[in-house]
């Protein structure tokens, strides 16, 4: 069995795996973090193309059905009452605006949407203070091993690994 940097389960590891190993896992956080402030542009211009879509769709109902509709809809209010054909033709364009403006309202929600969406400004934030957290960590501290305990050599060795 190995541990995650493929060196034996139980041995000590030096303070260049060490580092190297941080290095390498916050390199993965910090793409892992690009990853994430991507996927949340691409929500938001989603958001956005459909706002702007909804908006195209209300400006073409507004502009190539009035014709056809108005035309439509006035007679059929004329042949349905006896009212006068200029109000039925104002009735007839009545109904496409409020159609236009429904599809109107339903881009500015998206719009809206879109707008408050804080993904980027939310990664960037994590990452300062991923940042902040690891410039401020301080190595966890070892207790020193007894010295009386040991063989000349190996306190020179301990002397020489800690200087």
């Amino acid at each position: 069995m190995s541990a995650p940097d493929g060196s034996p389960v139980g041995t000590e590891r030096s303070i260049g795996q060490l580092f190297a190993s941080a290095t390498t896992e916050m390199s993965a956080l910090v793409h892992d973090e690009i990853a994430l402030a991507k996927a949340q542009l691409r929500q938001d211009v989603k958001r956005g193309a459909t706002s702007g879509g909804a908006f195209m769709v209300a400006g073409a109902v507004l502009v190539f059905s009035l014709p056809m509709l108005n035309f439509a809809l006035a007679y059929g209010i004329r042949t349905w009452s006896d009212w006068n054909m200029a109000v039925c033709f104002l009735l007839s364009f009545a109904a496409n605006v409020l159609i236009a403006g429904g599809l109107a309202l339903i881009g500015v929600v998206f719009a809206k949407k879109a707008k408050k969406s804080k993904g980027p400004q939310k990664v960037a934030a994590s990452m300062k203070e991923t940042a902040g957290v690891l410039q401020n960590a301080k190595p966890h501290p070892r207790t020193a091993p007894a010295l009386e305990d040991r063989s000349p050599a190996a306190i020179e060795a301990v002397a020489r690994s800690s200087s």
